[in-house]
């Protein structure tokens, strides 16, 4: 294994993206991907926008190890710092930026974080119940199936994970932490196996909606998207673009609907006589709807089958 783990990241739908941040300026551009992974779009964006500094942030060591490799080519143009997307106006800031033309937001796991069993983040691999995209948490995923609530671990289960039997799934964790706390990701495919069974053929398997669950609460990924989309915008110049690519319903769901209301004049409620809302849009969509991959990039990357992509530009 290498330093950075075997971090061999391919970028998802890299056309849609270049032509989502499509910047037709001579002019210095200031990017940021605020979930840079291996490197790989900042690589496209980089290649393409010779003007182009960028910030790459990501909570992944073992991702920004990787990054720095592949993005060396463009020396002192590329900046990158460990921490949280939903913390980039802030980054961009303490970097002396002020404003930028464009934000790139990749949500959710990465293959290579799923390919190094240690991590954790797979059913597939019996690891320690690990989980965290920032090793520096205190928060693994073992801690938190052995420290919460019944009720919160119902929530999660069905909020994050969509899982009917969310309350049996609960119950059943907290009367097997009872006699064996969880350390380890096999703990947790039983749990899965026992309360949900066998998924019918068609189906995710149920271990992979249970192990989703769990991550997403581990990592607060669903907060941290709300907050980084406010920020994304936040700090973006008029006429600049911000990107999101998600890969399932939840994360999709919040990046719509934030577009949705961001490029809305008012937001007041249906038959008022008068606008009181005083909501004013700050975006135009640039995507009618979600940007999918072709067939051809599915038969080369096969990861890109879930992924969704979604644009917006700042108004003036």
């Amino acid at each position: 294994m290498t330093g950075d783990g075997g971090f061999n990241h391919i970028p998802v739908l890299k056309s849609a993206v270049l032509e989502a941040l499509d910047f037709e300026v001579s002019r210095p551009l200031r990017m940021i991907d605020g979930t840079v992974g291996g490197g790989g779009h900042s690589a496209l964006l980089l290649e393409k926008f010779p003007q182009m500094e960028l910030i790459g942030i990501d909570r992944d060591d073992m991702a920004l190890s990787a990054a720095g490799k592949r993005l060396g080519f463009a020396g002192n143009r590329v900046k990158l710092v460990r921490g949280c997307y939903a913390d980039l106006a802030a980054i961009a800031v303490e970097n002396g930026w002020d404003s930028v033309d464009g934000v790139l937001l990749d949500i959710g796991v990465s293959s290579p974080q799923l390919d190094v069993a240690e991590r954790g983040f797979s059913w597939r691999n019996d690891a320690v119940l690990d989980m965290r995209m920032d090793r520096r948490s205190e928060l693994t995923a073992g801690r938190w199936l052995n420290r919460t609530s019944e009720s919160e671990m119902a929530r999660v289960f069905r909020e994050y994970g969509e899982i009917k039997k969310a309350g049996a799934l609960a119950k059943k964790a907290v009367e097997m932490r009872e006699n064996k706390p969880f350390a380890m990701t096999s703990d947790l495919v039983a749990l899965s196996d026992a309360v949900l069974g066998r998924a019918k053929p068609g189906q995710l398997p149920h271990p992979t909606l249970v192990f989703q669950a769990v991550r997403i609460a581990v990592n607060d990924e669903l907060r941290q998207l709300e907050t980084g989309l406010k920020a994304a915008v936040s700090i973006l110049n008029p006429g600049g673009r911000v990107a999101v690519i998600s890969f399932h319903s939840l994360e999709d769901r919040i990046v719509k609907n934030y577009f949705r209301r961001e490029s809305m004049q008012c937001i007041c409620p249906p038959g008022l006589p008068v606008c009181c809302c005083g909501h004013k849009a700050q975006l135009k969509l640039l995507t009618r709807g979600a940007v999918v991959a072709t067939a051809e990039e599915v038969a080369e990357n096969s990861r890109s089958a879930c992924a969704k992509l979604r644009a917006a530009e700042k108004t003036e």
